[in-house]
C-alpha cells in the first residue's frame, strides 16, 4: 500500500508523533494506521522506560476544581524549557482534570485514572515523553473535598495551594491561599506545633541567653522564654504571621474579623525535595579533550 502524505498527516494528527516516525509506523505496518498507532504507542512506553531514571526537577503545579472539589498535582519534567512547551501543558491541564474527576488519592492511583482522549495518565504520560524528548513524572497530589470555601491557587506555575475555609467567603480563602503561597508557613495554628519542635526551641534560646538573663528569678525568667517561643511559634504558623494583603493584623485577626475558620491548607512547590543534578559542562568538556 502507498504511503500517502494525507496518511501520514492522519497519523501525526491521531498520535503526535514526528512525521518521519509516523511513516516509518505506515511503512512496517502496511498502511494499517490502527496497527501504527498502535506501534508508536509501544515506541513512546519504551522510550518512557528508558528515561525513567533521569532525574526530574523542574515542572509545574497544576489545578483544578469544581465547587469545594479541588486538586493541585506536581508534574515533572528534567528541563525548565519543557515544562513551558504546548505538549506538556496540555498533558499537565489533562492530568489535572482526570485527577479531580476521578477522586484518586496520590499519584499511583491517578495513572490509571482516563484522560479526555480516553487514554489513561501513565498511557498519556508515554505519549508526552516520546513528542518532547524528556522524562516527564505525575509525582504527587493533593486533594480537598469539602462543602466550605475552597481556594485553590497557583502561582507562576510553580507554587500551588489549597485551603479550605470554614465561614468567610470566597475572597477571603483566596487571599489567605495567596499568603501560603508566598509565605509558606509550616503549621496552621500554635496548636499544631509540635511540642519537641517548642523543646529544642526552648533549648536554643536558653543557650543564648546571658549569664545574667540566667541569674533572673524563675517566674522572670519563664515569662522571658515565654515571649521568645511566642514569636517562635508565630513565624511558623499561618495564624500568627502578619497577612500579606493587610500586614497591620495577623492571618489570625483577619479571619476571626471575618467569623472564619481555616480548616486546613495544602501547599506544593515543583521540586521540593528533589536532589537536582548540577552538571559543570565547561569541567567535562575539559575532561573529555584531556585537558582535567
Amino acid at each position: 500500500m502507498e504511503i500517502t502524505a494525507s496518511l501520514v498527516k492522519e497519523l501525526r494528527e491521531r498520535t503526535g508523533a514526528g512525521m518521519m516516525e509516523c511513516k516509518k509506523a505506515l511503512s512496517e505496518t502496511g498502511g494499517d494506521i490502527d496497527a501504527a498507532a498502535e506501534a508508536l504507542r509501544k515506541s513512546g512506553l519504551a522510550k518512557a522506560d528508558k528515561k525513567a531514571g533521569r532525574v526530574a526537577a523542574e515542572g509545574r503545579i497544576v489545578a483544578a476544581q469544581d465547587g469545594g472539589k479541588a486538586v493541585l498535582v506536581e508534574i515533572n519534567s528534567e528541563t525548565d524549557f519543557v515544562a513551558k512547551d504546548d505538549n506538556f501543558l496540555a498533558f499537565a491541564d489533562a492530568v489535572a482534570q482526570a485527577a479531580l474527576a476521578s477522586g484518586a488519592a496520590d499519584a499511583d492511583a491517578l495513572k490509571a485514572a482516563k484522560v479526555a482522549s480516553g487514554d489513561t495518565v501513565e498511557e498519556a504520560r508515554a505519549a508526552v515523553i516520546a513528542k518532547v524528548g524528556e522524562n516527564v513524572q505525575v509525582r504527587r497530589l493533593a486533594r480537598v473535598d469539602s462543602a466550605n470555601h475552597v481556594a485553590a491557587y497557583i502561582h507562576g506555575g510553580r507554587i500551588g495551594v489549597l485551603v479550605e475555609l470554614k465561614g468567610g467567603d470566597a475572597e477571603l480563602a483566596r487571599g489567605i491561599a495567596m499568603h501560603v503561597a508566598a509565605m509558606n508557613p509550616p503549621h496552621n495554628k500554635a496548636a499544631d506545633v509540635p511540642a519537641d519542635f517548642i523543646a529544642k526551641e526552648k533549648e536554643i534560646e536558653m543557650a543564648k541567653m546571658s549569664d545574667k538573663d540566667k541569674s533572673k528569678p524563675a517566674e522572670i525568667l519563664e515569662k522571658i522564654m515565654a515571649g521568645k517561643v511566642a514569636k517562635i511559634v508565630n513565624e511558623v504558623t499561618l495564624y500568627g504571621q502578619a497577612y500579606v494583603l493587610n500586614t497591620d493584623q495577623t492571618v489570625e485577626q483577619a479571619v476571626k474579623a471575618a467569623g472564619a475558620d481555616v480548616v486546613q491548607f495544602q501547599r506544593l512547590a515543583v521540586g521540593e525535595g528533589i536532589e537536582k543534578v548540577v552538571e559543570d559542562y565547561a569541567a567535562e568538556v575539559m575532561k573529555q579533550a584531556g585537558l582535567a
